[in-house]
């Protein structure tokens, strides 16, 4: 049994009359847990869980967290998640929904990950959030999804942050011979870490995360996503906080679906007309969701 469900795959009349071409998404929004992360993170759960895990820890107050402990509660195993103080009380409430025990700890996430590895024992199954190959498999049935429903994208439009949902499409893409698609990598101007490994020519820890997307905020991309960009055409592409929380509010309007701004960044470049893709006959966008977001937030970001 899969913890996470297969998702819509719609075609997005209004983004394919801005962008001269047909605009495929997948509704990964729509996850039991709001967001792709219960495709891997659950994949890797039952894989823990198999080999005698009996209890998940994680440091995400956001939608890895989420999704750790709805694979939790679903299995029956217990799940503490490790959040920072910084973490919203809309992420503390759904956790808790979920029955996972909270711990808040640190001013930032890596003094809430120091204290959750600390707490591992010989029972326990840690949770990356972005960084295992599990969690790129697991995220690769998205494309397997795609393909089975005849679909066979020129190219793919998603968000950066940590680079596991990147990974993850990339190995969906070469399970089916897709090697040459290129990639649409986007973020937001104060979470590009995936743009500053692709201009050192290495992961690199950039000095500080700013802006709405927090979801994208991670400090040095994983090794597997920037390795990628040396053997397929991966083009990153930077919008502005307003941007991507305005392409939220008018996919709302589109399409009544509420996203983050995690993911809007991924949308942002089809609503700008950004990218020249009047050439490619299916474009595949990855609507990857976010539990967090309010449409109070969204607002209060353009106030």
């Amino acid at each position: 049994m899969s913890l996470s469900i297969k998702t819509p795959l719609l075609e997005s009349l209004p983004l394919g009359h801005l962008n001269g071409t047909r605009v495929w998404m997948k509704m990964e929004a729509t996850q039991p847990s709001g967001s792709f992360k219960i495709r891997g993170i659950g994949f890797a759960c039952q894989q823990h869980f198999e080999k005698g895990a009996r209890r998940f820890i994680s440091s995400s107050g956001g939608n890895a967290g989420l999704a750790v402990a709805y694979a939790g509660r679903q299995l029956g195993v217990p799940v503490i998640v490790v959040v920072p103080e910084t973490t919203s009380e809309r992420a503390r409430h759904l956790l808790q929904l979920e029955g996972a025990e909270i711990i808040i700890h640190g001013k930032m996430w890596s003094e809430a990950n120091a204290l959750a590895l600390s707490l591992l024992t010989d029972q326990d199954a840690f949770l990356h959030p972005f960084d295992d190959p599990l969690l790129w498999q697991g995220h690769a049935s998205m494309i397997d999804e795609v393909v089975a429903e005849g679909i066979r994208p020129d190219a793919v439009i998603l968000s950066v942050g940590g680079g596991g949902l990147l990974a993850g499409v990339d190995e969906g893409l070469r399970r089916h011979g897709l090697d040459h698609v290129p990639i649409y990598a986007a973020e937001t101007q104060g979470m590009s870490s995936y743009h500053a490994a692709l201009k050192a020519g290495k992961p690199v820890e950039v000095t500080a995360l700013t802006g709405v997307a927090t979801s994208l905020g991670a400090r040095q991309v994983c090794q597997r996503a920037f390795d990628i960009a040396q053997t397929r055409s991966v083009v990153p592409v930077i919008v502005t906080d307003r941007e991507a929380v305005n392409a939220c509010l008018t996919f709302l309007e589109d399409h009544r679906v509420l996203v983050e701004p995690a993911c809007g960044a991924a949308l942002a470049p089809l609503y700008g007309k950004k990218l020249n893709l009047e050439n490619e006959k299916n474009v595949l966008v990855i609507v990857c969701g976010g539990s967090t977001a309010t449409v109070d937030s969204l607002n209060s970001f353009n106030g």
